[in-house]
């Protein structure tokens, strides 16, 4: 527990509305999507950059733990106090665009800002911010950095790292940094900028972030294929990519998750398939769209492909699309527990991937359904078992090691979009050599030498 005299203290920088201790918020900023909860010894509001150097500095000088939070959204548990402390929420003050900037088409804005707001604001000014997480109607700009956050529009766009250009940041000292600039070239210095980028708020604090924006294309076209195998649906992806035909998104479900979301929601999937494929083209010129489609058509009916559908209109591009949006949810009628990993591996192993993990499951007799976003080599991979029962439960992770040590063997990694946090520390090692680790230590060491900032995330102490 925190003395009273440090909450005094932090009453005194931010004022008595901007921190909190009460029950209700200890136990609302104790949670995000893993469903594992640690509370908090207060919350605190500020109110600009200077509130957060402020205390900092004072944290530091006091060994009291920092976690910096956005929306709460993550999987992995990076943003959750599992070591008591501080929790910095940024949603109530610091949750502004404070810059469009049409000339040099970047946009500066604070780390509370949701995504989905900072789209619809340049988009109306006709620019386009294309990362698009699952959560991106809640989750923050900030959240997004320190996670790194990707989306569904990767396999074209590319994913937040890609349009970081520069960051405000404070130190664990109070001290404020400045990294990277406004240029589209910028080789001065180290890329510390990109240093923080999937940090998880262990370095230090954004307190400002300036993003790259591009031209916001001006129609969009989706298709559907449907495929007998999953083998052949993950042959025609990385065929797709290299045909010369770039789409928007490339999504993909397997048997499992067809079924699944047939069963829950009942919208005419055929769930005698191997796989869906979901795919977005957009551009400029109808011809052009038209185009892509008719390669993408060709490559996928050469791969086996049984059936290809186009969207007439938003609305058969909606249902089309909501198989995907809505397939985490439906895959609960394989299990009360979800243990949900994001693996990622080059686009020409996802046909040996998938094969994979389907022989743990037969190993294990387990359920694990996958869908995701196979245009960038992301899988979510969804380990389903009765969370009432320990042995299952027990079976569920055993399978979940398997699954990493098989997408490392194929030149995978442990995420691709969600981190580590806390959730996927174990497993660094897997990853990782002991003289790499040793790396990732020295660098918090010189961010962060007392350990105050969301200590024990990464597999870090």
């Amino acid at each position: 527990m925190i003395d009273k005299k440090h909450i005094q203290h932090f009453t005194s920088i931010v004022g008595e509305d901007n921190i909190y201790s009460d029950k209700a918020h200890l136990i609302a900023y104790s949670y995000d999507a893993t469903r594992n909860h640690f509370e908090p010894d207060a919350v605190i509001f500020p109110r600009h950059e200077a509130d957060v150097s402020t205390i900092l500095e004072y944290c530091n000088m006091n060994q009291i733990i920092i976690v910096p939070r956005g929306a709460g959204s993550g999987f992995t548990g990076g943003a959750l106090p599992s070591k008591g402390g501080i929790v910095l929420g940024f949603e109530k003050h610091m949750n502004k665009i404070l810059d469009i900037d049409l000339k040099n088409m970047v946009a500066v804005v604070q780390p509370g800002v949701v995504n989905m707001d900072l789209q619809k604001a340049v988009e109306e000014v006709g620019l386009f911010y294309p990362p698009d997480p699952a959560s991106q109607d809640y989750s923050t700009i900030g959240g997004n950095v320190s996670e790194n956050a990707g989306g569904m529009r990767a396999a074209k766009y590319g994913i937040t790292k890609d349009y970081v250009m520069a960051t405000r940041a404070v130190l664990p000292s109070g001290k404020i940094i400045k990294a990277g600039k406004k240029t589209i070239k910028d080789v001065a210095g180290y890329n510390i900028s990109g240093i923080l980028i999937a940090s998880e708020g262990t370095l230090a604090v954004l307190t400002e972030i300036t993003l790259k924006l591009i031209p916001k294309p001006k129609m969009t076209k989706t298709a559907m294929g449907i495929f007998p195998t999953v083998h052949q649906a993950m042959e025609a992806v990385y065929k797709t990519m290299a045909s010369g035909i770039t789409p928007v998104a490339m999504e993909f479900l397997d048997n499992l998750t067809i079924r699944a979301v047939e069963k829950t929601f009942h919208k005419g999937l055929p769930t005698e398939a191997g796989a869906l494929l979901v795919t977005d083209v957009d551009g400029n010129l109808e011809d052009d769209l038209n185009f892509q489609l008719d390669m993408i058509e060709k490559v996928f009916k050469e791969n086996g492909c049984s059936e290809f559908r186009r969207a007439k209109d938003e609305k058969e591009a909606a249902d089309i699309w909501f198989a995907r949006r809505n397939a985490s949810p439906a895959l609960s009628v394989y299990g009360t527990k979800k243990l949900n990993e994001d693996v990622t591996v080059p686009r020409a192993v996802l046909p040996e991937l998938l094969e994979k993990f389907y022989a743990i499951a037969d190993k294990y007799n387990i359920n694990i359904p996958c869908f995701g976003h196979t245009g960038d080599g992301n899988v979510h991979t969804n380990v389903m078992v009765d969370g009432s029962n320990a042995h299952e439960v027990e079976i569920g992770y055993k399978a979940i090691k398997e699954v990493f040590q098989a997408t490392i063997d194929l030149g995978g990694t442990l995420s691709g979009e969600h981190g580590i946090g806390l959730a996927k520390a174990p497993y660094m090692s897997m990853a990782f050599s002991e003289d790499e680790m040793q790396l990732f230590r020295s660098i918090k060491m010189a961010f962060d030498p007392n350990n105050i900032l969301n200590p024990s995330k990464m597999g870090l102490a």
